[in-house]
C-alpha cells in the first residue's frame, strides 16, 4: 500500500433498513440458543413497508413466538413513533422458515470417510474466512471503520438516553475518510453523516449538531484539522427512511459488519446463522488469532485465510501475512497459530463458547472490536509469543 492515501470506511445504524434485517435474524437465533444450545439456525429476514417476510432453515427444540420475538427486535431498535409505517406493533409478517436439509445435516454432525464413522462435527458450508487485526486503535482494528461505528454509536445514544435531539429518528449512515502518511493516521479528510428526522427541524441545527455533538464528541481532536469537511444530510432532507424508504435483506452490509473494507472479506454473511456456518464462527475465529498475533507482540498488522470444505472438520488451508511488520517469519507464526488453536468448528465453538443467546451483541456496529466478545479476548498471546520465543 502507498505511503500516503486516504482511505474510507462506513457504518450503518441500527435503523438502516438491512440492519434492521440482520438484527431481527440475530434476534431469532438468540431466541432459539435460549432454549435449545444445539439449535441450527439459518435465519434470513427481509423488511420492507410494514412487511417482516422470514425464510430460511431451522431446527430446534425451542418454542416460543416469532411474531413477538421480531417486535421486540423492532421496538429496541426504535421505530415506536406514531407515524413509523414500519412501527413495532404494526408490522405484518410472513413466516416461511423450514427444517434443515437431511443432506446438509449429515454432513455437519457427522460424516462417512473411508467407510469408517466419525463423529467429528464437520463445516456446514465451504468457503473461505478471513481475519485481521493491526495496532492502529486499542481495539486492534483499523480506525476508519472504528470511527465510524463512534459516530453512529453516539446518535443512538443521544436518540435513546437524552432529550438533546427530539427530532432523530433510527435509519443512519456514516462514512469517515482517514488521510495517511508514511503509513501512519495524518488527519481526517472528511466525514460524512446521513441521518433520519423529523419535519420539524432545519437541515442548518442537524449539521450544527451532526459536528458539535457527535463528530467532535468521538473522533479524536488531533485528528480534526480546518482543512476536514463534513458532508450531512447531503440531500438536504431525510424524513422517509428505515423499511419504509427501503428494503433490507440480512447479510447485505458484511463490509460494515468486519473491517470496513480495509481487510478482505471472504463473502459469507453473519446474522442468522448459528456457528456450524463457518462463514460465520470461522470469521470470528480468524479474528481472534489475527488479534492475539498482534497482541503478542509478533506483528503490527496481520491477515488470516482458512478455508472449507463442507462436512470435513479440518480446515483446507491456513495463510498468514503480516504485510512486512512481523517480528519474526510468518512461517514461524503459522506454525505458533497451528500449535496454539484448533480450527475444526467444533473446536471453534468449544473455543470460543459460541452456544449461546449473544448475537444480538453481534449485530450493530460491527461483529469486532468489541471487548465483551469471547473473540476480541487476547487470552492466547503469551502462549503464541513463547511458542515464537522457544522456536526461534
Amino acid at each position: 500500500m502507498l505511503k500516503s492515501f486516504i482511505f474510507s470506511s462506513e457504518s450503518v445504524g441500527e435503523g438502516h433498513p438491512d440492519k434492521v434485517a440482520d438484527y431481527i435474524s440475530d434476534s431469532v437465533l438468540d431466541a432459539c440458543f435460549e432454549q435449545d444450545p444445539q439449535s441450527r439456525v439459518a435465519c434470513e429476514t427481509l423488511v420492507k413497508s410494514n412487511c417482516v417476510f422470514l425464510a430460511g432453515e431451522i431446527t430446534t427444540n425451542a418454542k416460543f413466538n416469532y411474531g413477538e420475538v421480531v417486535k421486540q427486535a423492532i421496538r429496541e431498535i426504535g421505530y415506536t413513533n406514531d407515524d413509523d409505517v414500519f412501527h413495532a406493533d404494526k408490522v405484518f409478517l410472513i413466516n416461511a422458515l423450514t427444517s434443515q436439509s437431511p443432506d446438509i445435516a449429515q454432513g455437519v454432525d457427522a460424516r462417512e470417510a473411508d467407510g469408517k464413522k466419525t463423529s467429528e462435527q464437520g463445516a456446514g458450508d465451504q468457503g473461505i474466512m478471513f481475519g485481521y487485526a493491526s495496532n492502529e486503535t486499542p481495539e486492534l482494528m483499523p480506525a476508519p471503520v472504528m470511527f465510524a461505528h463512534r459516530i453512529l454509536r453516539r446518535l443512538a445514544e443521544i436518540r435513546k438516553t437524552t432529550s438533546l435531539a427530539p427530532w432523530l429518528r433510527p435509519d443512519c449512515k456514516s462514512q469517515v475518510a482517514v488521510r495517511y502518511e508514511d503509513g501512519k493516521m495524518k488527519s481526517i479528510e472528511n466525514v460524512v453523516i446521513s441521518t433520519q428526522h423529523t419535519e420539524a427541524v432545519s437541515h442548518q441545527e442537524i449539521e450544527r449538531f451532526c459536528i458539535e455533538e457527535v463528530i467532535r464528541k468521538v473522533i479524536p481532536a488531533n485528528l480534526i484539522t480546518s482543512s476536514t469537511e463534513y458532508f450531512i444530510n447531503p440531500t438536504g432532507k431525510f424524513v422517509v427512511g428505515g423499511p419504509q424508504g427501503d428494503a433490507g435483506l440480512t447479510g447485505r452490509k458484511i463490509i460494515v459488519d468486519t473491517y470496513g473494507g480495509w481487510g478482505r472479506h471472504g463473502g459469507g454473511a453473519f446474522s442468522g446463522k448459528d456457528p456450524s456456518k463457518v462463514d460465520r464462527s470461522a470469521a470470528y475465529m480468524c479474528r481472534w488469532v489475527s488479534k492475539n498475533i498482534v497482541a503478542a507482540g509478533l506483528a503490527d498488522i496481520v491477515e488470516i485465510q482458512v478455508a472449507y470444505a463442507i462436512g470435513y472438520p479440518e480446515p483446507l488451508s491456513i495463510a498468514i501475512d503480516t504485510f512486512g511488520t512481523g517480528k519474526c517469519a510468518d512461517e514461524l507464526i503459522e506454525k505458533a497459530v497451528r500449535a496454539t488453536f484448533s480450527f475444526k468448528p467444533a473446536a471453534i465453538i468449544k473455543q470460543l463458547d459460541l452456544l449461546r443467546p449473544i448475537y444480538r451483541q453481534t449485530t450493530h456496529y460491527g461483529h469486532f472490536g468489541k471487548a465483551e466478545l469471547s473473540w476480541e479476548q487476547t487470552s492466547k498471546a503469551a502462549d503464541l509469543a513463547a511458542f515464537v520465543k522457544a522456536n526461534s
